[in-house]
């Protein structure tokens, strides 16, 4: 069962991501791209070419959870998440 609680560390890939990639796309990302082990209690976020298409992928002790939002009304990126743009967003 997905606890909140139990996340150590959250990441968020830079840029955009296809987000048609299923689990194992995405987890090849996390270990491939950002050489991060997708194990660990961590919440790895990928945004999609539309800045309100968000994935999320989290390992459980049962398997992945691949969770999928479209944050219409919640929130809008200013653009692709590149590092320039999340120190915006986080100031």
């Amino acid at each position: 069962m997905f606890d909140p609680a139990k996340i150590q560390h959250v990441y968020i890939a830079c840029g955009y991501t296809d987000l048609r990639r299923g689990i194992d796309g995405l987890v090849s990302i996390v270990q491939n791209r950002f050489q991060l082990y997708p194990f660990a209690n961590a919440l790895f976020l990928f945004c999609g070419r539309r800045s309100d298409r968000f994935k999320a992928l989290y390992w459980d002790a049962d398997g992945f959870i691949l969770l999928w939002t479209e944050a219409q009304h919640l929130f809008s990126a200013p653009g692709p998440l590149v590092p320039a743009t999340l120190q915006a967003l986080v100031q």
